[in-house]
């Protein structure tokens, strides 16, 4: 069977439409407009005639090309209420700038000053410092070479003593062949 009736069926069907809600925005009122939000800002260009970059085969007329510099965006200041500013909130003593004049600038270099002239003294500070480690590892060197040389006096010193009191005794006696005393006073 052939489905020919079903195709009037479809057109049927395509007629029917339903009525769109249309949404209209209320126009802006312009006190509540005013100061909220910056507009986008357009800028026209006049362009020449030229030759498409991407088509050889394709010439552009002169004409006017608009473009859009800057987007429109919100504005964060704060707005008048009743013809005045309103009150801004207390700010942290933190984040405030400091407040200048010539007596805060006069102690401000003279702080300069007094942080310049420590920072030099801490250099040659530090370079003394330097210097008196370099004679205290001198003095350390020194000390142990002195107690180095010490004990080689004292052993060079128990070696002469000892070389004094060899020299000093009298040799031993020598043997004699005889029975006679070796008295020299005898007769």
């Amino acid at each position: 069977m052939k489905p020919f009736y079903l195709i009037p069926l479809l057109f049927l069907s395509a007629c029917s439409t339903t009525p769109k809600l249309a949404l209209r925005p209320l126009p802006p009122s312009a006190k509540a407009a005013d100061g909220i939000r910056y507009p986008e800002v357009l800028h026209a260009y006049h362009v020449g005639r030229y030759a498409d970059p991407n088509d050889d085969l394709i010439m552009h007329e002169q004409h006017t090309v608009y473009r859009v510099e800057e987007n429109p965006r919100w504005n964060f200041h704060p707005g008048q209420v009743d013809g005045n500013l309103p009150a801004l909130p207390p700010r942290d003593a933190a984040f405030a700038p400091a407040p200048v004049n010539d007596a805060i600038l006069a102690e401000v270099n003279s702080q300069r000053l007094a942080t310049t002239e420590i920072m030099m003294q801490a250099r040659t500070l530090s370079a003394a410092l330097a210097q008196f480690q370099a004679a205290l590892s001198q003095t350390k060197t020194n000390l142990q070479e002195t107690a180095r040389l010490r004990v080689t006096v004292n052993e060079m010193q128990k070696r002469l003593d000892a070389l004094a009191t060899a020299q000093e005794q009298p040799p031993a006696a020598t043997l004699s062949t005889t029975n006679e005393s070796a008295d020299p006073l005898s007769p």
